[in-house]
């Protein structure tokens, strides 16, 4: 599966955001003029585009110049990379921790370039389950490892907060490349790291 290529160069119109959650402000039955909502459109326009801004952003940019020639080719591990992002089907956050494996095969990246690249997809409109295998694809991509493993754990808004109103429901995601899809030993080491056992 090759990854995601939602990306976007042109940056969010902030005036016509602003003036659109004025008239959704409106259609709720609310006066946009009053005192404590007269700024609250250009608030809420800015704060958008905050989340969305991974549309502005792609792997190459972030992992340039952070790939290594390394010999090494033992498991590598990013536990509990806290991301927030905005579910597509109701522009309601989701939010949880984001755990990354690779074993390398010739070239490592610099750890933070792992969390930054996790950041950039979970700043766009989302599922769970793309958002997922869009950072495991990016990262095999980028450096060609013998596999790569992602892990996500999440709670969603849309969950909590509507519908269903369940509190303390957590989804969770995987996606396994290569080693760690072909060797069950591979992936249990990996699951079993992230879980804190030793």
């Amino acid at each position: 599966m090759a990854q995601s290529k939602r990306t976007n160069s042109v940056a969010p119109d902030i005036e016509r955001l602003t003036e659109l959650y004025r008239e959704v402000l409106r259609a709720l039955g609310e006066d946009p003029e009053r005192e404590g909502l007269l700024k609250t459109p250009r608030r809420v326009a800015e704060a958008l585009a905050f989340l969305t801004r991974g549309y502005q952003q792609n792997p190459h940019d972030i992992l340039n110049g952070a790939v290594f020639e390394e010999k090494y080719d033992e498991m590598v591990v990013v536990k509990d990379i806290e991301f927030f992002s905005l579910c597509e089907h109701h522009l309601l956050p989701f939010f949880g921790s984001c755990h990354v494996a690779y074993i390398p095969h010739g070239k490592i990246i610099g750890l933070s370039k792992i969390a930054r690249l996790v950041d950039m997809f979970a700043r766009r409109l989302q599922v769970q389950e793309r958002m997922t295998n869009e950072i495991a694809y990016a990262l095999q991509d980028a450096l060609n490892p013998y596999g790569v493993g992602v892990v996500v754990e999440a709670r969603h808004l849309c969950m909590m907060a509507r519908g269903v109103e369940k509190q303390h429901s957590e989804v969770v995601t995987s996606a396994m490349l290569g080693i760690f899809r072909s060797k069950q030993a591979t992936r249990e080491e990996f699951l079993n790291l992230i879980r804190g056992k030793r």
